[in-house]
């Protein structure tokens, strides 16, 4: 692998958000030319307009099951157009990818993925890296508002000697803890083969959910200078909107 081709990722469509079972993309068998047409949209597509390769789901109307395409750049009859306006990832790209009459070789069909199972297992897989990531991003609030209650001074001493700013400080550091070991006993299930996808979630959502809610304190201790860009704690926050949706 030489990391010179940009990819991604084609399930959400614009009105299946979370419910993929009940995707309008179509794939069409062309059996006298070895090839499948492919129709309908995706949307909020993490670096679909710089993508040289889409992987792309759809629904085959021979038998009703949900397969994944590859879709090349440059191929008649496909557009990714970007969205714009982003507040949050704004460091990647998001667009669409819109296929009209796209006609792929039955070779860019993906052996050995029919049915859900296999999109939903990529999620999984990704979400338990979000699992962690949030975590990060949390540190980085926390490491980032520490060191300013230390430094700035109101009413004669530095903020952090205020016992309410240590139960937050405190509040933080035991939810990031908690989070980064249940991560790692996971991680160590994962390895065992012992983990379940419901289990992956869980921890998704609760890491997802204890770093917003640590973002969001952190940027209501650094007053007004919480939303500016010198100390960042706002750019995970908006961050984290996104990352707890997905």
């Amino acid at each position: 692998a030489r990391g010179e081709i940009v990819g991604c990722f084609g399930l959400t469509e614009p009105n299946h958000g979370s419910d993929p079972g009940r995707m309008e993309t179509r794939a069409r068998r062309n059996p006298s030319g070895g090839t499948y047409t492919l129709n309908g949209s995706k949307t909020w597509i993490t670096n679909s307009p710089i993508a040289d390769l889409c992987v792309v789901w759809a629904k085959c109307e021979e038998d009703g099951r949900v397969r994944g395409f590859l879709v090349e750049r440059g191929t008649p009859g496909l557009s990714t157009p970007k969205i714009e306006g982003k507040f949050s990832l704004r460091a990647s790209t998001t667009g669409m990818i819109v296929m009209d009459d796209v006609e792929v070789s039955e070779e860019n069909l993906l052996p050995n993925a029919e049915g859900l199972a296999g999109p939903f297992g990529c999620l999984t897989q990704a979400r338990y890296g979000i699992a962690w990531g949030a975590l990060g991003a949390a540190e980085a609030c926390l490491e980032t508002v520490r060191q300013y209650v230390l430094d700035r001074k109101q009413f004669g001493g530095p903020l952090a000697r205020n016992q309410l700013v240590q139960k937050k400080l405190a509040d933080m550091v035991t939810e990031i803890t908690l989070g980064l070991h249940a991560c790692l006993r996971l991680g160590r299930l994962k390895d065992e083969g012992k983990a379940a996808p419901e289990m992956v979630s869980m921890l998704k959502r609760n890491s997802c959910g204890k770093a917003l809610g640590i973002a969001r304190d952190a940027r209501d201790m650094l007053g007004g200078n919480g939303i500016c860009d010198e100390f960042h704690v706002i750019r995970h926050l908006m961050n984290l909107e996104a990352v707890n949706t997905y």
